[in-house]
Protein backbone atom coordinates (compact mmCIF):
# COMPACT_ATOMS: atom_id res chain seq x y z
CA UNK A 1 0.00 0.00 0.00
CA UNK A 2 2.90 2.36 0.67
CA UNK A 3 4.34 1.72 -2.80
CA UNK A 4 0.93 2.14 -4.43
CA UNK A 5 0.56 5.42 -2.58
CA UNK A 6 3.88 6.61 -4.00
CA UNK A 7 2.81 5.64 -7.52
CA UNK A 8 -0.45 7.54 -7.07
CA UNK A 9 1.55 10.53 -5.87
CA UNK A 10 3.69 10.27 -9.02
CA UNK A 11 0.55 10.24 -11.18
CA UNK A 12 -0.85 13.26 -9.35
CA UNK A 13 2.48 15.02 -9.88
CA UNK A 14 2.08 14.54 -13.65
CA UNK A 15 -1.10 16.60 -13.77
CA UNK A 16 0.27 19.33 -11.50
CA UNK A 17 3.61 20.06 -13.13
CA UNK A 18 4.72 23.66 -12.71
CA UNK A 19 5.50 25.57 -15.91
CA UNK A 20 8.39 27.97 -16.36
CA UNK A 21 7.36 29.55 -19.63
CA UNK A 22 8.30 30.07 -22.33
CA UNK A 23 10.54 27.01 -22.64
CA UNK A 24 9.24 24.63 -19.97
CA UNK A 25 5.63 23.57 -20.48
CA UNK A 26 4.24 21.76 -17.46
CA UNK A 27 1.44 20.02 -19.36
CA UNK A 28 3.79 18.54 -21.94
CA UNK A 29 6.35 17.46 -19.35
CA UNK A 30 3.59 15.94 -17.24
CA UNK A 31 2.28 13.94 -20.20
CA UNK A 32 5.77 12.60 -20.92
CA UNK A 33 6.16 11.64 -17.27
CA UNK A 34 2.76 9.93 -17.28
CA UNK A 35 3.72 8.06 -20.45
CA UNK A 36 6.80 6.70 -18.71
CA UNK A 37 4.71 5.61 -15.73
CA UNK A 38 2.23 3.87 -18.06
CA UNK A 39 5.05 2.00 -19.78
CA UNK A 40 6.28 0.66 -16.45
CA UNK A 41 2.79 -0.35 -15.34
CA UNK A 42 2.14 -2.18 -18.62
CA UNK A 43 5.27 -4.26 -18.12
CA UNK A 44 3.86 -5.77 -14.90
CA UNK A 45 2.39 -9.26 -15.11
CA UNK A 46 -1.23 -9.53 -14.00
CA UNK A 47 -0.61 -13.06 -12.69
CA UNK A 48 1.75 -11.86 -9.99
CA UNK A 49 0.39 -11.53 -6.48
CA UNK A 50 -0.91 -8.14 -5.31
CA UNK A 51 -0.77 -6.47 -8.72
CA UNK A 52 -4.53 -6.14 -9.26
CA UNK A 53 -4.64 -2.49 -8.21
CA UNK A 54 -1.61 -1.59 -10.33
CA UNK A 55 -3.17 -3.34 -13.31
CA UNK A 56 -6.33 -1.29 -12.87
CA UNK A 57 -4.24 1.85 -12.48
CA UNK A 58 -2.41 0.96 -15.68
CA UNK A 59 -5.74 0.83 -17.54
CA UNK A 60 -6.67 4.29 -16.26
CA UNK A 61 -3.28 5.71 -17.19
CA UNK A 62 -3.42 4.19 -20.69
CA UNK A 63 -6.92 5.59 -21.19
CA UNK A 64 -5.75 9.06 -20.18
CA UNK A 65 -2.74 8.83 -22.48
CA UNK A 66 -4.91 7.68 -25.38
CA UNK A 67 -7.42 10.52 -24.91
CA UNK A 68 -4.71 13.20 -24.82
CA UNK A 69 -2.23 11.70 -27.31
CA UNK A 70 -3.18 13.99 -30.21
CA UNK A 71 -3.09 17.09 -28.01
CA UNK A 72 0.29 16.09 -26.55
CA UNK A 73 1.71 15.42 -30.01
CA UNK A 74 0.54 18.82 -31.20
CA UNK A 75 2.04 20.49 -28.12
CA UNK A 76 5.33 18.66 -28.60
CA UNK A 77 5.66 19.88 -32.17
CA UNK A 78 4.71 23.40 -31.11
CA UNK A 79 7.40 23.26 -28.42
CA UNK A 80 9.98 22.20 -31.03
CA UNK A 81 9.02 25.16 -33.19
CA UNK A 82 9.36 27.42 -30.17
CA UNK A 83 12.87 26.07 -29.65
CA UNK A 84 13.68 26.78 -33.29
CA UNK A 85 12.49 30.36 -32.83
CA UNK A 86 14.74 30.68 -29.78
CA UNK A 87 17.68 29.29 -31.76
CA UNK A 88 16.98 31.81 -34.51
CA UNK A 89 17.08 34.63 -31.93
CA UNK A 90 20.31 33.15 -30.47
CA UNK A 91 19.03 32.81 -26.94
CA UNK A 92 21.75 31.60 -24.55
CA UNK A 93 22.13 27.89 -23.85
CA UNK A 94 21.47 28.31 -20.17
CA UNK A 95 19.25 30.64 -18.19
CA UNK A 96 22.33 31.90 -16.31
CA UNK A 97 25.24 31.84 -18.77
CA UNK A 98 28.75 32.61 -17.66
CA UNK A 99 30.43 35.90 -18.45
CA UNK A 100 32.79 34.21 -20.90
CA UNK A 101 29.97 32.47 -22.81
CA UNK A 102 29.60 34.46 -26.03
CA UNK A 103 28.41 31.62 -28.26
CA UNK A 104 24.85 31.02 -29.28
CA UNK A 105 22.84 27.78 -29.47
CA UNK A 106 24.21 26.94 -32.90
CA UNK A 107 27.85 27.33 -31.91
CA UNK A 108 28.55 30.58 -33.74
CA UNK A 109 29.65 33.80 -32.15
CA UNK A 110 27.04 36.45 -31.42
CA UNK A 111 29.63 39.09 -32.22
CA UNK A 112 29.46 38.17 -35.93
CA UNK A 113 25.68 38.43 -36.11
CA UNK A 114 23.78 41.35 -37.54
CA UNK A 115 20.16 42.37 -37.18
CA UNK A 116 19.58 41.89 -40.91
CA UNK A 117 20.81 38.30 -40.74
CA UNK A 118 18.55 37.43 -37.82
CA UNK A 119 15.59 39.15 -39.47
CA UNK A 120 16.12 37.22 -42.71
CA UNK A 121 16.38 33.89 -40.86
CA UNK A 122 13.24 34.64 -38.86
CA UNK A 123 11.26 35.51 -41.99
CA UNK A 124 12.37 32.23 -43.60
CA UNK A 125 11.37 30.31 -40.47
CA UNK A 126 7.91 31.88 -40.48
CA UNK A 127 7.46 30.88 -44.11
CA UNK A 128 8.33 27.25 -43.26
CA UNK A 129 5.98 27.15 -40.27
CA UNK A 130 2.58 26.51 -41.89
CA UNK A 131 0.43 24.41 -39.50
CA UNK A 132 -3.16 23.37 -40.19
CA UNK A 133 -5.61 25.11 -37.88
CA UNK A 134 -7.88 22.05 -37.66
CA UNK A 135 -5.31 19.29 -37.29
CA UNK A 136 -2.77 21.19 -35.19
CA UNK A 137 -4.52 23.92 -33.18
CA UNK A 138 -1.63 24.45 -30.73
CA UNK A 139 0.90 24.97 -33.52
CA UNK A 140 -1.52 27.24 -35.35
CA UNK A 141 -2.08 29.32 -32.21
CA UNK A 142 1.69 29.61 -31.70
CA UNK A 143 2.24 30.66 -35.31
CA UNK A 144 -0.59 33.21 -35.21
CA UNK A 145 0.55 34.74 -31.91
CA UNK A 146 4.23 34.84 -32.77
CA UNK A 147 3.62 36.27 -36.23
CA UNK A 148 1.54 39.04 -34.68
CA UNK A 149 4.21 39.81 -32.08
CA UNK A 150 7.01 39.69 -34.64
CA UNK A 151 5.30 42.12 -37.00
CA UNK A 152 4.48 44.45 -34.10
CA UNK A 153 7.69 44.31 -32.04
CA UNK A 154 10.22 42.48 -34.24
CA UNK A 155 12.20 45.56 -35.20
CA UNK A 156 12.63 46.49 -31.53
CA UNK A 157 14.16 43.07 -30.77
CA UNK A 158 16.97 43.37 -33.29
CA UNK A 159 19.01 46.20 -31.71
CA UNK A 160 20.90 43.77 -29.47
CA UNK A 161 22.67 42.28 -32.50
CA UNK A 162 24.09 45.66 -33.52
CA UNK A 163 24.90 47.16 -30.09
CA UNK A 164 27.90 45.57 -28.32
CA UNK A 165 27.17 44.37 -24.80
CA UNK A 166 23.37 44.44 -25.16
CA UNK A 167 21.95 40.97 -24.35
CA UNK A 168 19.38 39.23 -26.54
CA UNK A 169 16.90 39.04 -23.66
CA UNK A 170 16.26 40.65 -20.28
CA UNK A 171 15.85 37.40 -18.30
CA UNK A 172 18.85 38.11 -16.06
CA UNK A 173 17.60 41.63 -15.31
CA UNK A 174 14.11 40.29 -14.59
CA UNK A 175 15.61 37.70 -12.22
CA UNK A 176 17.63 40.39 -10.49
CA UNK A 177 14.63 42.62 -9.88
CA UNK A 178 12.56 39.63 -8.75
CA UNK A 179 15.17 39.00 -6.07
CA UNK A 180 15.12 42.68 -5.13
CA UNK A 181 11.33 42.63 -4.82
CA UNK A 182 11.42 39.55 -2.58
CA UNK A 183 14.05 41.22 -0.42
CA UNK A 184 11.99 44.42 -0.25
CA UNK A 185 8.89 42.51 0.85
CA UNK A 186 10.85 40.60 3.48
CA UNK A 187 12.48 43.61 5.13
CA UNK A 188 9.43 45.90 4.91
CA UNK A 189 6.56 43.49 5.43
CA UNK A 190 4.59 45.22 2.66
CA UNK A 191 3.26 43.62 -0.50
CA UNK A 192 3.82 46.66 -2.72
CA UNK A 193 7.27 47.14 -4.26
CA UNK A 194 6.57 50.37 -6.17
CA UNK A 195 9.72 51.93 -4.67
CA UNK A 196 11.89 49.61 -6.74
CA UNK A 197 10.50 51.14 -9.91
CA UNK A 198 12.00 54.48 -8.91
CA UNK A 199 15.14 53.42 -7.01
CA UNK A 200 15.85 49.88 -8.16
CA UNK A 201 18.58 50.95 -10.58
CA UNK A 202 20.68 52.25 -7.67
CA UNK A 203 20.51 48.87 -5.90
CA UNK A 204 22.22 47.29 -8.90
CA UNK A 205 25.31 49.31 -7.94
CA UNK A 206 25.36 47.69 -4.50
CA UNK A 207 25.20 44.21 -6.03
CA UNK A 208 28.15 44.82 -8.38
CA UNK A 209 31.45 43.49 -7.06
CA UNK A 210 33.45 46.65 -7.83
CA UNK A 211 32.82 50.04 -9.39
CA UNK A 212 35.53 49.27 -11.93
CA UNK A 213 33.67 46.19 -13.10
CA UNK A 214 30.44 48.16 -13.35
CA UNK A 215 32.18 50.90 -15.33
CA UNK A 216 33.66 48.38 -17.76
CA UNK A 217 30.23 46.94 -18.42
CA UNK A 218 28.74 50.38 -19.02
CA UNK A 219 31.57 51.39 -21.36
CA UNK A 220 30.80 48.49 -23.70
CA UNK A 221 27.88 50.51 -25.05
CA UNK A 222 28.85 53.39 -27.42
CA UNK A 223 28.24 56.83 -25.88
CA UNK A 224 26.11 58.01 -28.81
CA UNK A 225 23.87 54.97 -28.58
CA UNK A 226 23.66 55.40 -24.81
CA UNK A 227 22.48 59.00 -25.16
CA UNK A 228 19.95 57.98 -27.80
CA UNK A 229 18.49 55.27 -25.55
CA UNK A 230 18.45 57.66 -22.59
CA UNK A 231 16.37 60.13 -24.60
CA UNK A 232 13.97 57.33 -25.57
CA UNK A 233 13.73 56.30 -21.93
CA UNK A 234 12.98 59.88 -20.88
CA UNK A 235 10.20 60.14 -23.47
CA UNK A 236 8.76 56.80 -22.35
CA UNK A 237 8.87 57.79 -18.68
CA UNK A 238 7.29 61.21 -19.23
CA UNK A 239 3.63 60.02 -19.11
CA UNK A 240 4.19 58.08 -15.89
CA UNK A 241 5.96 61.05 -14.30
CA UNK A 242 3.12 63.39 -15.27
CA UNK A 243 0.60 60.99 -13.75
CA UNK A 244 2.72 60.75 -10.60
CA UNK A 245 2.86 64.54 -10.24
CA UNK A 246 -0.86 64.78 -10.91
CA UNK A 247 -1.67 62.24 -8.19
CA UNK A 248 0.57 63.79 -5.54
CA UNK A 249 0.30 67.52 -6.29
CA UNK A 250 -2.49 68.19 -8.79
CA UNK A 251 -2.50 71.96 -8.33
CA UNK A 252 1.18 72.35 -9.19
CA UNK A 253 0.93 69.86 -12.04
CA UNK A 254 -2.04 71.53 -13.70
CA UNK A 255 -0.59 74.99 -13.11
CA UNK A 256 2.61 73.94 -14.81
CA UNK A 257 0.70 72.73 -17.87
CA UNK A 258 -1.29 75.97 -17.98
CA UNK A 259 1.92 78.02 -17.78
CA UNK A 260 3.46 76.03 -20.64
CA UNK A 261 0.34 76.54 -22.73
CA UNK A 262 0.40 80.30 -22.07
CA UNK A 263 4.08 80.59 -22.99
CA UNK A 264 3.62 78.68 -26.27
CA UNK A 265 0.55 80.72 -27.16
CA UNK A 266 2.42 84.00 -26.54
CA UNK A 267 5.32 82.78 -28.67
CA UNK A 268 3.01 81.84 -31.55
CA UNK A 269 1.24 85.23 -31.38
CA UNK A 270 4.56 87.10 -31.42
CA UNK A 271 5.79 85.06 -34.40
CA UNK A 272 2.54 85.66 -36.26
CA UNK A 273 2.72 89.42 -35.58
CA UNK A 274 6.33 89.54 -36.75
CA UNK A 275 5.43 87.67 -39.95
CA UNK A 276 2.61 90.16 -40.67
CA UNK A 277 4.93 93.14 -40.17
CA UNK A 278 7.61 91.64 -42.39
CA UNK A 279 5.15 90.91 -45.17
Amino acid sequence: MAIESQIRAAVRDCVNRISRKPFQWGGLIGYQQLSAIGEILRSLSCREMDTDYLSLLSVWVDETLSINSSVASDLEQAHKWLRRIAECLRYPKYSHPSKDDVTDMTGTSNLSLTSLQVQREMEELLEQFVPDHQQHPAQFALKKKFQKLWHKYGTNLLHCYDIPGLPADNLNIESLFSNLRRHQRRISGRKSTVELRDFGQFQVLFIAETEKQLLEQIQQVPITEYKTQRRKLALAEAPRQRKYRLHHDPITAIQGLVNQHTEILSLLESQSLKYQLDS
